[in-house]
């Protein structure tokens, strides 16, 4: 359904990322930010789905900056080979590929974009909406699904709408770091799913896929999106 296209980042560096398009016009697009496995089927499989709903997906491949072509998928083995490369992520140098992606989008026009991202994803788009400014993108929204981390930054101040999705279960995202977010900004809409681990939302993992929490946090970030992207 989607193509691969180059962007170029602020500081130069060359990354793919996935676009994915409605059939007739766009009414606004999605910047969807990978977990630590690289724009795999999962991550190409919710730009679609952003498509079908009438937005541009646009997927950012994050390892470009440490290896090319990284498309991982749950099984052990693969597991193992993400969290090797986990480390070498910097926040930093990940949000200017955000950045690229969003500016791509920008460029077509679209009268809204918000940006959509899971697990280290999840966390970069928070600083999106924290830090976003500082490279020119302002988003119409951010949603965050079990943002990794997000505690350590839980006092920035978002520049637009936020939603959050966490699972009541999650091993990864201790309930301190929900709260310092809930106490620090009160406005930032946080949904808390009984339940459910972390990566809920992870169809083709069977050892992480909650269908009815995945479902409920879709809808809801579905309906938050399009009244700010309206």
């Amino acid at each position: 359904m989607g193509e691969l296209v180059k962007l170029t980042t602020e500081d130069g560096v060359q990354l793919d990322a996935y676009v994915s398009r409605p059939e007739g016009a766009a009414k606004g697009a999605v910047v969807v930010i990978q977990e630590i496995f690289g724009i795999n089927a999962h991550i190409r499989s919710v730009a679609d789905g952003f498509a079908k709903l009438g937005y541009v997906g646009i997927a950012p491949a994050l390892f470009d900056r440490i290896q090319p072509g990284i498309d991982l998928s749950y099984s052990p083995e693969d597991k193992k080979k993400a969290f090797a490369l986990y480390p070498q992520l910097d926040p930093a140098k990940s949000l200017l590929d955000v950045a690229a992606a969003f500016k791509f989008v920008e460029a077509e026009d679209h009268r809204g974009i918000a940006v959509v991202g899971f697990c280290y994803g999840g966390l970069m788009t928070w600083l999106a909406a924290t830090r976003g400014e500082t490279l020119k993108m302002r988003p119409s929204c951010c949603v965050g699904f079990y943002a990794g981390g997000i505690g350590r930054f839980a006092s920035e101040e978002p520049s637009c709408p936020v939603m959050l999705h966490f699972g009541a279960e999650d091993s990864h995202i201790g309930s301190d770091q929900i709260e310092a977010v809930k106490t620090a900004h009160p406005e930032v809409e946080i949904y808390i799913y009984d339940g459910a681990g972390h990566a809920f939302n992870r169809e083709p993992d069977p050892d992480s896929y909650n269908a009815a929490a995945a479902k409920l946090a879709r809808q809801r970030s579905d309906e938050f999106i399009a009244k700010h992207i309206a």
